[in-house]
This record gives structure tokens, C-alpha cells and sequence, in this order.
């Protein structure tokens, strides 16, 4: 017999569910829910595309809007949708950076105050001391980054430690980017606190908890996230630098 997890996904306040949604269901149920708040009129939800036909209310008037459930905003792209047949994406979890402009994608995880997530992003040593630069607004992030999300910068070799915690101030978007040619995901970042008692990566390879995580046995390769061990993260970084709680506090482990 399989062994039954006793793990519950996120628990969400203010909503008629207890807990987040595990598939498209559950964002159906939710939209409900919240449909007022952007003035919809429900006129039929169906089982062929697009899954909603709803009348918005702007002005005295009434637009019509074709809208399609998904649980991940990219399974649109993997089910093969036509684009210019549809107005919004409602979904759980924004995951598809690369979405046609002209889908508004409502990700319903935000509407309900599940936050932030935590990512790492190793900074080459040309762009280190960059960082300290107040002119450098613009910054080089992971595709899936949202506003409100934290970057914790790891400087490598010699290094090899996280003292710069920044916070993105809008979503990533992919645009030319500074620090190469082409383009690249970038946004503006604004700092949150810089840790005068690092984070080194030889503490994170002695942690109980951290030393299992999947950067830590990357070595910090690539910019993972890192939300789901945030907790062990803000725990060791108050620790050593108690001066930053308050610093930190809307970002404490809680509001996640």
C-alpha cells in the first residue's frame, strides 16, 4: 500500500476554500468567488474553448471577455490554444513568462495574499561591486520572478557567501539587456538590507535542512528558487544579523 504524505498544500485566508487549489477545479471555484471584484458578468461557462464567456462592466458599459482556466497559465500554451480566441488566462500560478500580450492573466495565487517567492542569483565579479551602485535599478532575474519577490545575490568564488538581499518592484520582463547583447529578464530591483554577517555557502552545506536543498547540492548553479526553504534561510540570516528583523519583517516566513 502506498504511504499516505501528511503534507496539505497552502492554506489560504479569506477564500471559501481552506486550502489552494491542486487543479483547474479548484480556480474555477475561486473565480467565482472573487469574479465581482473585477465587475463580471458570468454568461456561460462551458466545457469547449475558450471555458467562460462573461460580460465586464466598464463605464455603463458591458466588453465581452473570453476567458480559459488553468491551473499553470503556461498548460494554455501546452493545450495548444489559439491565442487571439481568448482575453484572459485565470489561473493559480502564473508560470509562462513568454505569454502573448494580449492575454490579461489573472494568477488568482496573488489575489489571495500568497505572496512571494525566494530566489538566489549567483553575480559574476565583474557585476559585484555593481550591485552597491545606486544606479544600477535594472537587474538580470529569473523569467518566473513576480513583483514583491526577494533576490538573494550569492557572490562566488572567492567568495562564496549571500549578504545582498534585494526585492523586484514589478514583474520580469524580457527586454534588452544591459549586461549583454540580445535580450534578457530583467526588472527593477530596489535593496531590502545588506548583511554585514553573510550568509557563506560552507554554512549551508553544515545546515541539518539546507544542506539537502537542491542549491546547495548544485552548488548554487543556475538561479534557483529557493521559497520552500526560506524559512530555515530568514532563520540563520536573523540569527546572525538581528539589527535586519526589522528590516525583514514583511518578508518573515509567515507571510508566505
Amino acid at each position: 500500500m502506498k504511504k499516505q504524505t501528511s503534507d496539505r498544500p497552502e492554506v489560504i485566508e479569506g477564500a471559501p476554500i481552506r486550502y489552494a487549489p491542486q487543479n483547474e477545479l479548484g480556480v474555477v471555484f475561486l473565480f467565482s468567488y472573487i469574479a465581482k471584484k473585477w465587475r463580471l458578468r458570468i454568461e456561460k461557462i462551458k466545457s469547449g474553448y475558450p471555458d467562460c464567456i462573461a460580460y465586464q462592466k466598464i463605464r455603463g458599459k458591458e466588453k465581452r471577455i473570453r476567458i480559459e482556466f488553468e491551473y499553470k497559465s503556461k498548460n494554455f500554451k501546452g493545450h495548444g490554444h489559439d491565442p487571439k480566441k481568448c482575453d484572459w488566462i485565470v489561473c493559480w500560478e502564473h508560470n509562462w513568462p513568454d505569454a502573448p500580450q494580449n492575454l490579461n492573466i489573472v494568477e488568482l495565487r496573488r489575489e489571495f495574499g500568497l505572496g512571494f517567492n525566494v530566489w538566489i542569483v549567483p553575480i559574476r565579479e565583474h557585476y559585484q561591486k555593481k550591485i552597491n551602485d545606486p544606479s544600477f535599478k535594472i537587474w538580470s532575474v529569473p523569467s518566473q520572478a513576480h513583483e514583491g519577490d526577494l533576490i538573494l545575490f550569492y557572490f562566488p568564488h572567492p567568495y562564496k557567501y549571500i549578504a545582498n538581499i534585494f526585492v523586484l518592484k514589478e514583474r520580469a520582463k524580457k527586454i534588452e539587456a544591459v549586461w549583454k547583447e540580445g535580450k534578457d529578464y530583467m526588472t527593477r530591483i530596489e535593496r531590502v538590507c545588506y548583511l554585514k554577517s553573510p550568509i557563506f555557502f560552507e554554512d549551508l552545506k553544515k545546515h541539518r535542512i539546507l544542506s539537502t536543498a537542491h542549491f546547495v547540492r548544485g552548488k548554487m548553479q543556475g538561479r534557483p528558487n529557493a521559497t520552500e526553504y526560506w524559512p530555515y534561510l530568514y532563520d540563520m540570516i536573523i540569527r546572525r544579523n538581528p539589527s535586519k528583523k526589522q528590516k525583514l519583517f514583511k518578508f518573515a516566513p509567515e507571510n508566505l
